[in-house]
């Protein structure tokens, strides 16, 4: 049986998963609800994506699902769970993808370090230019304008006087 996921949402009460997806052996269109149980506010999301992604009643129709999607998912059911608006949630979860340009990434552990690159890439392949693309150059060249005088560095003018 081959099952195509077209969408995937919550359902607030009960706390529930809700795929909708295309079952092509019967070539039609269905909804799945997967209740989310022992879930509290203070659930870890990733390892509950990750249950309800192996569990067997459900892998088969899960599969077309990313584990990022249902992370995301779990983390709105938490933040209702917690007492927060849909809205607030949503936010919170967007703020979690902006990377800072002023953090200091040597300071992180392992775990939010590799997170923290995983955005980087995500955000480097949407933005990259491919030769399939309509407005895509080769070998570029930009002149950058210099209306003002170049500031010489200090760190190197007093290593002359050393050697």
């Amino acid at each position: 049986m081959s099952f195509i996921a077209k969408k995937c949402g919550i359902q607030l009460q009960p706390p529930s998963i809700v795929l909708i997806y295309e079952d092509q052996a019967k070539n039609n269109i269905r909804k799945r609800i997967m209740p989310v149980r022992n879930f509290s506010k203070y659930s870890d999301c990733s390892r509950a994506a990750e249950q309800l992604k192996n569990n067997p009643r459900h892998k088969i129709y899960l599969e077309g699902v990313s584990m990022e999607q249902l992370q995301k998912l779990h983390s709105l059911l938490r933040g209702h769970l917690g007492g927060q608006s849909l809205i607030q949630s949503l936010e919170q979860i967007q703020l979690k993808e902006i990377i800072d340009p002023e953090e200091n990434l040597n300071k992180l552990d392992d775990k939010e370090l590799a997170k923290r690159k995983k955005i980087m890439d995500e955000i480097f392949e949407k933005n990259r230019k491919k030769k399939d693309d309509p407005d895509f150059v080769y070998n570029v060249e930009v002149d950058f304008p210099q209306d003002e005088e170049l500031e010489s560095c200090g760190w190197d003018a007093d290593s002359d006087d050393e050697f």
